[in-house]
């Protein structure tokens, strides 16, 4: 079961909140994707949030366009930060990547986003099946709250 990033925000809105304000913190995050022969590749990306959907905008024939293409599964982490602090937590999503060519939808994403060159980039809309936020609470608990469509968010906590 997937949902897009709106229905996610609908559903858990103070999670959303904090997701966006982690990855808003900082330009560059970490994607993680599946090469060809099934080994994880790991790579910088910018995100965006825009009109209920979280887009991965890549450059023409990059290697992380291709291999969603090939397999559309995908693992993306909030750049944590200077220091040991992370402040708002580490936040992490996975779920598919679906690449996106209508041509009025990708003019309206360049028309925001602005990328270097507006007629040659990837665009990929994401469908969500995780996503988990892990940050210390009273200084003394790790807390992990994870949500999956469906099912709300479970928190666990730690000593």
């Amino acid at each position: 079961m997937t949902c897009n990033w709106e229905a996610f925000a609908d559903a858990e809105p103070d999670l959303a909140a904090t997701v966006e304000q982690r990855f808003g913190a900082f330009t560059h995050h970490v994607l993680a994707t599946l090469r060809k022969d099934g080994s994880p590749r790991t790579t910088g990306l910018e995100v965006r949030f825009l009109h209920g959907e979280l887009w991965l905008g890549m450059m023409p024939n990059s290697l992380k366009a291709l291999d969603l293409r090939r397999d559309p599964r995908f693992a993306l982490q909030a750049n944590p930060g200077a220091g040991t602090e992370m402040a708002g937590g580490d936040v992490r999503i996975a779920g598919r990547a679906v690449e996106v060519r209508d041509a009025a939808t990708v003019a309206r994403y360049a028309d925001t986003v602005r990328p270097p060159d507006p007629d040659a980039f990837h665009l990929f809309r994401t469908e969500l099946t995780e996503v988990v936020r892990t940050s210390i609470e009273d200084g003394k608990y790790l807390a992990v709250q994870l949500w999956r469509p469906g099912a709300g968010v479970r928190v666990t906590r730690r000593t």
